[in-house]
């Protein structure tokens, strides 16, 4: 950890606050959060929330729901602008020379044509600015101005108070449906396609009879083309007043309740607004009625926590009969909903409706639908808005866009004040030297200082003008076109990254973008990355690959590219035997009703020949979250002689226990989890409603399987298998519900088609928990199933194991009676519950394994460990649980085959503060770390000799012997920290916990948070930024990541399947996260490298025209004149010097890119900031003084023979500062061709171009007659060009100023070649090699090695590294002490959850509610080494 010195002296402490200074703060005012809210519905706001002028008072206006992400309106862009401009030192300089030039004393040239170029230059980067802010602006519409239904009409109103909302930077554009009907007929043959198309948006919601399908669709009112047009909805069940349907209003339409379509932005608190399935939620809205069966509701909480799994909501049941907009605009219906103020915390959220006769209801997180989530699987939801924009929870998880600035911007103004320190220096050396030097000769009657005896002009005064003089023309020293190039530089790199073709995605046509064009060198130095999980490194869907049934195991069937795994719907012959069976038995009453689906299906819109019975169903859908589907000839076969021998006798015992295997297994997955099942209309198929992708894909590859799910009404669970004939009905009787510390799920079923009417107990849950609850016996299939499950597991697959027992009749009575008497216990509810599940979950019998793959985004594993080998540390910041997140740090490389795992959790549960687990895991895996011996931690260590210590240092308890981890601590892979969202609460909370999470966190080689919140992610990132001063990097796909991406230094969004949001807020946007590699190691590093030399490279080149103008003062009295004529010195940055810069800026490449992608090694180069920083600068400085002392003396000396001319008169001045000007042009131009390391087509045409420049502006200036107009220089070239001086002078001058830097370079690169060095050497001998050979034999090391060889190569085999596998690595928990050898289970359900309190709920009726090979690379080698022997 890199710790701050305490004491800083004031310069340093002044320095550092101007340096981090945040313009946004001045002009970006965070909004205090309000106190608590009460909503009120049908009645006026109370007396006391107005004041004395009549206004409601501020504390009870909310604020609006626009939202915006950009940084400047049309009123804050100028003055914002211009001081994010002006924290540039240089810009201030520049500014202060242009206005001392205003003052004739001071003028050399007009002031206008002073301060034009720094106009240019602010010009043009406010114009790049705002061209960011303008789509930044374009995004925000997207978002604002996206519709949603909100009821108006009758004698509805809403009296809840709301802010003004806010003028954005560009006009915003009116929505297509409030379009009038003036426009031109082009216009309104627009806004009638758009009708249309939003015409049927709304049909989509409409009930039956509500709309006129065959009405007209017009633009145009009865009332004339000026008024302005709404969209409406009906809901209810009364004729339509409107003849022209919902799109044709006349003005009585708007007496009746409807649902007007209504701009997100323009929704207030208190307004009753009608949701759709697949719309996104626009604020925080209470759930007051849903169109499915008991009021549940299913949202996509992706955005907001990053889980992929559908959650279920409930309506509040005291607004459940708020079903149409007629009920709700019923003005005798009075309520109020008292709110807590605004929360951060997703996870809480505390109301109450409250009735006139004071009645209250109580409402909490589950009846809350919040913004930046998206209802799915729900026909509509009816909800009362609570809370709007910045008062909702994503955004307050989220903050303002921020002002960044690049690194390499950051260190240029230490160097600005070091020239401006020089430059003050020569200039008050200049005006000292004047004074004296005046004063000394004035008195003698020196001839040029005749008539120096005015007030303005005296040897007193005129020390002082000459220090003015210096500083305007010394002024170079900090050359303005630097930031203008700059600039201009890296907005070609933005282009350079759009087009390459390398990082487009074909799939979506998306290019990768360059948000913030100043941030591309910011790139090459990245040291930490912080990603998400959800949509970043996974594609938010699983298929189920292999499984273990009996101790067979099952791996699938290879995928060919005739597949048709992925189809959506599949005809089963099985399914529709099975049907026909099904309906017989439904016409002759056998199998009672047909089952309603339990997800409301049956309120949509009747299709001929569609059932909507999923009994009756003839097909199965893939499932939302399944990728394919599951098949296996071997499996399927035996389960079709499994089935064949139950009716056989003479089946031996082998085949009949698989038999029973084969059922039980999959009988238990088919029959043990939330899932719902419905018809799709459309499709007529049977589809599966999961709450979880793990669950979807369980249950699918069962109906794959055979062993189909068809539904449950309420306690009765239907399901068809190929062991039967008909549809079977079990009775479900408990639900043991899954949390993370049971780790298991448990059904107890009643089979109610044969008459035994077995009661089973079905279970599933992870290998360690099953395993210690098994009967005994029956060792080899465990042990068989438990090498199946260290196989599944190392193939990076996430593993769940199964068992199931009988229940004794008398046993489950006695045993229902304490559960019920658990569930009702008012203390100690949770515990008492938890040993009754532990009384039934024993002697369970073992059936199996199955193993399900997260998918992966494409290339996510080997771009995670190349940047691993870049030497990038990576962090994981996910809402997701602490298996998944540990299951796929496994599957992505983060966690390697060799690594240990590290936890840290919450102490809330194990009583173990987070500190103490802390100073545990140092004690035990790092204790030569030094860590507890730093004075500030021991301080809070209690021992002897620190008695008031808060915290005991205690080793680790070991645990259970059985799931212990062999050589726990002692594995050579390293270590991995794991830490969970309330444990990463208690450690950030103050100093003292942060300082030891970050000391700990460094010595692990990667870190995984889980179930955070967005606000913890920024939080975490800002801890790291902070505490340890490095550059860091967060990608993300959704609005839970905008605030991680706002506090990073470069923020990236992939735009993925998760909407804008991220992408929105950040610098770079990609679309799949293996463009990450790229744009970092190729991007990254070539743009840092580029724009790293081309910037010292300008101050070196200015310090040539300096060092020359300055040593000329020794010549000229120290009065401030110019040697060069001024055309020289005006020109010198802007036609001179300024190509060969510009082409390194975009040109040059350090190695190719195909050699930084084979080696990401390389990149450590320019994340250690090799390619600027002082000592570089410093260097290239001390070049440019040399350079210009021997191009200035060595010429002056040579002209100072009795004279060059042939005519005999004496030396000019501009004959030998014009030869200085030509050669130090030449010199520089050819010194920074040296520096570049790639010449292309584009290097060699703008270093031609300068030297054919300075030859051809010389020759033809020269020659301008003075009828034309005045120079200084007329005839120049008849002395110049004839002379031997001139010639003789630029052969010598321009070797000799190069030499230096090119003997350093040769001898560096022959004697202490760099990777780079060698890298560059071996691609120019062999523009074929392959370095991907290279990196399997070593890499960089390999290199490293041969090339220093002096004897050739010795024929040995060089070890790979050992690539990064998956889990096989222990796994310390430090809050339990528990360690164990993960084996790669994983499952995703929502604790305490609506589906499970559904499920617990429709138990009440039967019980008490319950919850080239090597030889020619040995030749290449071999000719290195004596290539360098030679050298030598």
């Amino acid at each position: 950890m890199a710790l701050q010195s305490k004491r800083k002296s004031r310069l340093s402490v002044w320095y550092d606050k101007f340096a981090n200074f945040n313009v946004e703060t001045l002009f970006s005012r965070k909004r205090p959060v309000g106190p608590p809210r009460s909503v009120f519905v049908h009645q006026q706001l109370p007396e006391d929330y107005y004041d004395k002028k009549g206004k409601v008072k501020k504390e009870h206006t909310y604020t609006t729901n626009q939202v915006i992400t950009s940084k400047y309106t049309i009123i804050t862009f100028l003055p914002r602008n211009l001081l994010e401009q002006f924290r540039r030192v240089a810009n201030c300089f520049f500014l202060a020379i242009a206005i001392l030039q205003f003052f004739s004393l001071f003028s050399t040239v007009s002031p206008g044509l002073v301060i034009l170029p720094l106009l240019i230059v602010l010009g043009i980067t406010a114009i790049k600015d705002g061209y960011e802010d303008i789509k930044r602006h374009q995004s925000d519409r997207q978002v604002n101005y996206s519709i949603v239904r909100v009821l108006s009409g009758g004698q509805w109103s809403n009296s809840n108070a709301m802010e003004e909302k806010s003028k954005t930077f560009v006009r915003g554009f009116i929505p297509k449906f409030k379009r009038g009907g003036k426009k031109n007929k082009a216009v309104a043959e627009d806004a009638e396609r758009d009708g249309n198309k939003e015409r049927m948006d709304m049909l989509q919601g409409a009930p039956p009879g509500a709309v006129d399908l065959n009405a007209p669709t017009t633009t145009t009112q009865p009332g004339g083309p000026g008024e302005e047009f709404d969209g409406v909805e009906y809901d209810d069940d009364a004729p339509v007043e409107s003849p022209g349907g919902i799109l044709h209003m006349h003005h009585y339409g708007t007496k009746r309740p409807h649902w007007k379509l209504t701009t997100w932005e323009d929704i207030k608190v208190g307004d009753f607004v009608k949701i759709l399935d697949n719309e996104a939620i626009p604020a925080d809205v209470l759930i007051c009625a849903t169109s499915e069966e008991e009021n549940v509701a299913f949202v996509e909480t992706k955005n907001l926590d990053g889980e992929t799994n559908l959650k279920s909501r409930t309506a509040c049941p005291a607004l459940t009969y708020l079903r149409s907009a007629k009920d709700i605009a019923d003005p005798n219906d009075v309520f109020t909903v008292d709110c807590d103020r605004p929360d951060i915390n997703l996870y809480r959220q505390n109301a109450a409706i409250v009735k006139p006769d004071g009645s209250k209801a109580p409402v909490d997180i589950q009846m809350m639908l919040l913004r930046g989530t998206v209802l799915r699987n729900t026909k509509w939801v009816i909800g009362v808005v609570l809370y709007t924009g910045q008062d909702t929870k994503i955004v307050l998880n989220s903050g303002d866009t921020p002002s960044k600035r690049s690194r390499v911007e950051k260190q240029m103004n230490p160097q600005v004040f070091f020239n401006l320190a020089v430059l003050a220096a020569m200039a008050v050396a200049c005006g000292i030297a004047d004074a004296l030097l005046e004063q000394h000769y004035f008195p003698l009657g020196a001839p040029w200082l005749f008539g120096d005896t005015h007030s303005s002009d005296n040897p007193k005064i005129n020390g002082l003008i000459t220090w003015a003089f210096a500083l305007i023309t010394f002024q170079n020293i900090v050359p303005i076109s630097l930031y203008i190039s700059i600039e201009f530089v890296r907005s070609i790199q933005a282009l350079w990254i759009y087009f390459d073709t390398e990082m487009y995605y074909p799939k979506t046509g998306q290019y990768t973008l360059a948000r913030s064009w100043n941030l591309s060198d910011d790139l090459g130095q990245i040291q930490y990355i912080f990603s998400d999980k959800t949509g970043t490194l996974t594609q938010n869907a699983m298929v189920f690959r292999q499984c273990s049934i009996g101790g067979r195991a099952y791996k699938g069937d290879p995928e060919t590219s005739t597949s048709e795994d992925s189809e959506l719907t599949k005809t089963d012959p099985f399914l529709q035997k099975s049907a026909k069976r099904s309906s017989s038995d439904s016409d002759t009453g056998l199998s009672g009703s047909a089952v309603p689906s339990t997800s409301g299906s049956g309120n949509g819109s009747p299709h001929v020949g569609r059932v909507l019975d999923p009994k009756l169903a003839t097909e199965v859908k893939l499932s939302n979250g399944v990728l394919k589907r599951f098949k296996d000839h071997i499996l399927s076969a035996d389960i079709a002689s499994a089935a064949a021998s139950t009716a056989s006798a003479d089946t031996d015992a082998q085949a009949y226990a698989h038999s029973r295997h084969l059922h039980g297994f999959w009988l238990t997955v088919a029959l043990c989890h939330t899932v719902l099942a419905s018809v799709d209309p459309e499709s007529g198929a049977l589809e599966y409603k999961a709450q979880s992708p793990d669950e979807a894909a369980l249950v699918q590859a069962a109906a794959d399987m055979g062993f189909t799910f068809r539904g449950r009404d309420k306690e009765i669970i239907y399901v068809t298998t190929p062991f039967s004939e008909g549809v079977d009905r079990y009775e479900l009787l408990n639900v043991l519900e899954f949390t993370s510390a049971r780790k298991r799920m448990s059904v107890v079923v009643r089979k109610l088609d044969d008459e035994e009417h077995r009661l089973l107990l079905l279970t599933k849950g992870a290998d360690n928990v099953i395993f210690e609850r098994l009967k005994e016996g029956h060792d080899e299939l465990k042990n068989v199933t438990e090498d199946h499950l260290a196989e599944f597991a190392s193939n990076g697959l996430r593993t769940l194991t199964l068992a199931w027992k009988p229940i004794p009749d008398d046993e489950y009575e006695a045993w229902n009676v304490r559960y019920n008497e658990a569930t009702v216990a008012l203390e100690d509810r949770e515990e008492k519950i938890e040993a009754v599940c532990e009384e039934l979950e024993l002697d369970l019998r073992m059936l199996g394994c199955t193993a399900i793959e997260d998918r992966l985004q494409d290339g996510v594993p080997e771009a995670i460990a190349d940047l691993k080998e870049a030497g990038i540390k990576i962090w994981v910041a996910t809402g997701d649980k602490l298996e998944t997140a540990i299951a796929i740090g496994h599957s992505t490389n983060l966690i390697g085959r060799e690594d240990n795992v590290v936890i840290i959790r919450g102490g809330g549960d194990t009583g173990r503060p987070v500190y103490s687990q802390m100073l545990g895991a140092v004690d035990e895996f790092f204790p030569e770390s030094g860590i507890l011996q730093d004075d500030e931690i021991a301080a809070h260590i209690k021992s002897d000799a620190n008695p008031t210590g808060g915290y005991a240092l205690q080793r680790v308890n070991t645990g259970v012997t059985s799931i212990v981890g062999h050589d726990n601590g002692n594995r050579p892979g390293g270590y991995v920290l794991v830490i969970d969202g309330s444990a990463l609460t208690e450690a950030l909370s103050d100093d003292m916990h942060k300082q030891l999470l970050l000391r700990l966190a460094t010595q692990c080689e990667g870190v995984i948070c889980c179930r955070v919140s967005p606000l913890q992610k920024a939080l975490v990132v800002r801890l790291v930024k902070d505490g340890l001063g490095v550059m860091t990097l967060a990608i993300g796909d959704g609005a839970n990541d905008v605030s991680m991406i706002q506090a990073a230094d470069v923020g990236v969004g992939i735009s993925g399947e998760e909407g804008l949001q991220a992408v929105n807020s950040s610098d770079y946007a990609i679309a799949q996260f293996r463009f990450l590699k790229r744009l970092l190691l190729v991007h990254g590093h070539w743009s840092y490298a580029r724009n790293g030399n081309m910037i010292v490279n300008f101050f070196y080149k200015n310090i040539v025209c300096i060092g020359i103008l300055w040593w000329y003062m020794i010549y000229c009295a120290w009065s401030s004149q110019y040697v060069f004529e001024y055309t020289y010195l005006l020109f010198w940055n802007s036609f001179w010097t300024i190509l060969p810069v510009i082409a390194m800026g975009l040109f040059d490449r350090v190695v190719d890119d195909h050699v930084l992608m084979s080696l990401p090694e390389l990149y450590s180069h320019s994340r250690r900031g090799e390619y600027f920083n002082l000592r570089l600068f410093l260097i290239y400085m001390l070049d440019g003084v040399y350079q210009s002392a021997v191009i200035f003396f060595f010429l002056l000396y040579g002209y100072f023979s009795p004279t060059p001319r042939t005519d005999g008169y004496d030396t000019q001045l501009y004959d030998f500062s014009t030869t200085m000007a030509i050669s130090a042009v030449m010199v520089v131009t050819l010194f920074v061709g040296v520096n570049i390391s790639t010449w292309t087509r584009g290097v060699f045409i703008a270093l031609a171009i300068e030297i054919v420049l300075i030859w051809a502006y010389t020759a033809i200036y020269s020659i301008i007659k003075p009828s034309w107009f005045v120079t200084p220089v007329y005839g120049n070239d008849h002395y110049l060009f004839h002379s031997a001086l001139f010639w003789l002078g630029l052969f010598f001058t321009i070797p000799l100023a190069l030499l230096p830097r090119i003997a350093c370079k040769s001898y560096k690169s022959m004697f202490h070649p760099s990777d780079l060095d060698r890298v560059r050497y071996l691609h120019k001998i062999d523009p074929d090699h392959d370095f991907r050979h290279d990196r399997d034999s070593g890499g960089v090391d390999y290199l490293k090695r041969v090339i220093s060889m002096t004897h050739g190569v010795r024929r040995k085999s060089l070890l790979a590294p050992k690539q990064a596998g998956p889990r096989t690595g222990s796994r310390t928990d430090m809050a339990t002490g528990m360690r164990t050898t993960n084996t790669g289970y994983d499952f995703s359900m929502e604790e305490n959850g609506v589906a499970l309190r559904r499920l617990q709920s429709n138990l009440s009726g039967i019980n008490q509610p319950g919850v080239g090979g090597h030889k020619r690379r040995r030749s290449l080698l071999h000719s290195i080494g004596k290539t360098i022997r030679r050298k030598k």
